[in-house]
Parts: structure tokens; sequence; C-alpha cells
């Protein structure tokens, strides 16, 4: 069989012909050629669709009037190719097929990028245009891009310019909800990444002032506060101090030199009660390389440091500060019933991942979670959480506000 540079069958016109219209068409994956393209070599598939419609349709303008007339139709067919990834549209063809034994298929239009990207955008829009209307519309594809690329663009849009959302945001009660929930998306999308892409996360590294790996997600949670806010505990939490997350933690005052927490977070509620937390990385072990006896596999150096480092700091915390802690404000008065208590807080160390507690094979290595497990859940202080955990449960509360903001069926 005769196959073209594309990787499809030369007679095209007879696939065409035989292509049922209640049906999309999708060719074998190849490897794209364009050789001086950035999507050269990249996986790629043709996409057909074809339409018989009844009659064809112009429409002329005459005077203030349009005039709409028809015309005998035949077969038409859609072709596009994606490449790179789904939903990418490098070019797009609007060919006309004739009944067999009349010819080959005619190419009527034939869409390359930017073009077929904004065919593409066109198509996208159409739900945002509404038909009524006394005043003619414009849309701004690029401002339609952005929202389409990056769901933390329409937060940044609407501050470079509000007068584009203004309206829409005032008509919608919830719209503040969708653009926060929005960004809080974009957000675990970055977190996720973090966890899985080592390179990106390396790269974030080289970035980070000192290059600690530790310090790049102190400034992710500090960017992020809700995400130990929300889902360490059942109880709201959030930052005791409103500039950042990492506190020195001895002296009433909490600034003197001394032992510094990760996280000093506290509850909300009329009563406020003091949270620590100790974060290390994704990549820090949980367990130690070998078992001490068969099946017994002993918390890693790390994982037994970090609980007795936040054990050390809460111990002298409450030692030094006493049973609560005074509110200062900005010019170092008292704040009236600004008080965070210190009665046995709660601590957590945020550290490792419980993928690493699979079998070579990617299968659950039953010793391993059962000794990982036993341990943490033995401890009193600090409550050991693994960063995957953190964010399946930052994952289910977006999901669940998400739905609480979605338009309700009436």
């Amino acid at each position: 069989m005769n196959v073209d540079p594309w990787g499809e069958d030369v007679d095209e016109t007879t696939y065409a012909q035989g292509r049922l219209p209640s049906r999309t068409y999708a060719s074998a994956s190849f490897p794209i050629s364009w050789p001086n393209s950035a999507d050269n070599g990249q996986p790629a598939r043709f996409v057909y669709k074809v339409f018989d419609p009844e009659a064809e349709s112009t429409a002329e303008l005459d005077g203030e009037q349009w005039l709409v007339s028809e015309s005998p139709a035949g077969r038409y067919q859609v072709k596009l190719l994606i490449a790179r990834e789904a939903g990418n549209v490098r070019e797009l063809w609007v060919q006309r097929v004739p009944v067999k034994g009349q010819g080959k298929v005619e190419t009527r239009l034939n869409l390359r990028q930017p073009e077929a990207g904004r065919l593409v955008e066109l198509l996208r829009t159409l739900d945002c245009i509404p038909v009524d209307g006394e005043q003619s519309v414009r849309v701004d594809y690029s401002l339609v891009r952005e929202l389409f690329a990056n769901p933390e663009s329409l937060t940044r849009i609407y501050r470079e310019d509000p007068s584009q959302l203004r309206q829409l945001i005032s008509d919608d009660e919830s719209a503040r909800d969708v653009i926060a929930l929005s960004h809080r998306r974009g957000q675990l999308q970055k977190f996720r990444r973090l966890l899985s892409d080592d390179d990106y996360f390396d790269a974030e590294v080289e970035q980070t002032p000192g290059r600690r790996r530790e310090a790049v997600w102190q400034r992710f949670f500090e960017d992020n506060p809700w995400i130990l806010g929300v889902p360490l505990t059942g109880q709201l939490l959030t930052s005791w101090s409103g500039r950042k997350l990492e506190q020195v933690v001895a002296g009433a005052s909490v600034v003197s030199v001394g032992k510094r927490a990760d996280a000093l977070l506290r509850t909300s509620g009329r009563i406020k009660s003091m949270v620590f937390a100790e974060i290390k990385t994704h990549r820090t072990a949980l367990l130690s390389a070998s078992e001490y006896r068969s099946g017994c596999w002993p918390p890693s150096d790390e994982l037994a440091g970090g609980v007795a480092q936040v054990q050390g700091t809460v111990h002298r915390a409450v030692n030094e500060i006493g049973e609560r802690l005074e509110d200062v404000a900005p010019d170092g008065s008292d704040v009236p019933g600004g008080f965070t208590y210190m009665l046995k807080p709660r601590a957590f160390l945020v550290i490792g991942s419980l993928g690493q507690l699979l079998g070579r094979d990617g299968g659950h290595h039953r010793d391993r979670i059962r000794s990982f497990e036993l341990y943490r859940r033995q401890l009193h202080e600090p409550e050991v959480v693994t960063f995957d955990e953190l964010l399946a449960r930052a994952e289910w509360h977006v999901t669940v506000a998400e739905d609480d903001v979605a338009p309700r069926e009436t």
C-alpha cells in the first residue's frame, strides 16, 4: 500500500467517501516530519469529520438586510492535524468530497498556525457571544488564549485590564469564588509538578537563595498558606504572623534568637491555639535503606531527627512562652483579647512521599508500609504527614469548593 509522507493512504478520496457523518475518525499516531519546527519528531495524528448538508447557504448584504439563499450541496470533510499534545491543532483543511467516480478530494481552505489556532479559538468563544445585542462585539483572542492556556491567568488578566472583566464580576456573585478557585487549582498543578517532575523541582532549587531544597517548599507554602491551613487538621489554621510562616519560637515575643519553626500556625475561633509544623522535602527518606530485622524497617535518620526536632521546638516554646502568647499591634501596644494558647499545642512534620513505600515494580511493599504506619501512629507528637497526602487533601478541598460554587440546575 502506498503511503504519503504524513503516514496516511494516498487514496484519501476513497476514505473520505466511505466515512460516516456520525463518527469522528483519527489516524494512527506517527512521528511528524518538520525539520525546521519544534514539533519535528513529535507524535501526531490526523482527525477527520465529514458533513453531508442538504443544502449550501450564501448570505449577502443588501442595504441593511442580509439575503440568504440556498443551493444543492454535497459532502465536505474537515481534516485536522494535531501534534505533540491533545487539542494542539497544527494544520486544518476544509475539503470538498466528490461522489464516487467524479474526481478527487479538493481543498477549499487550508490553515496553518497561527490561523488554525485562531479558528479553534473562534469555535471556543461562540458560547460567550450572545445572540441578542444592539451593539457590535469584538472578542480579544489574546484574552481567550490566556484563559484556556493557564488557569492562573484569570486573576492576572483582571489586574492588567480590569475593564474587560469588571462587569462580568459585578454581575456574578460567585465570580470572586471562581477566580480564587482557579488560582488554587493552578497552585495545585504546581504542587503536583514539584512532586513529580525532578527537573522542575531542581530548577526551583537553583532559583532559591542558598539553594536549599526545604526553602522551595517553604516559599511555596508561604505563597499558599491555605494548603497547610485547611488540609492538615479539622480546624481551620491560619499563619500566626501575616509576614511569613517561619518564625523564631523562643522568648515571650517569639522574636528573640532561638529555635525556628518552619510554619507557625494557630487555630481560628474565639479561642486560638498554637500549631507547629516542620517542613522537610518530598525526597526526604521515610525509612532506612535496609531492614533492622526481617520485615521490620526502622525510620530513617531524617524522619527520626525531624520528630526529635519538632518535639524540641515545641518543648522549648512552651517552657519559655508559657500557657498563652499575647498579640502585639504594629505600634507595640497590646491587642485587647488577642491571645494564642500554648496548652499542649499540636505539631506536624511534613516529610517524604508514600511512593517510597512501594516495591521495585510499583506494587505495595507490605513490610515497609506496616513499619511506617505503626511508627507514625504511635507518635503522640508530632503528627507525620507526607507531601502526597497533603496534596490529596488540598485537591479534595478545592474539588468540594468548586462543587459548591458550580451552577445548580433548576
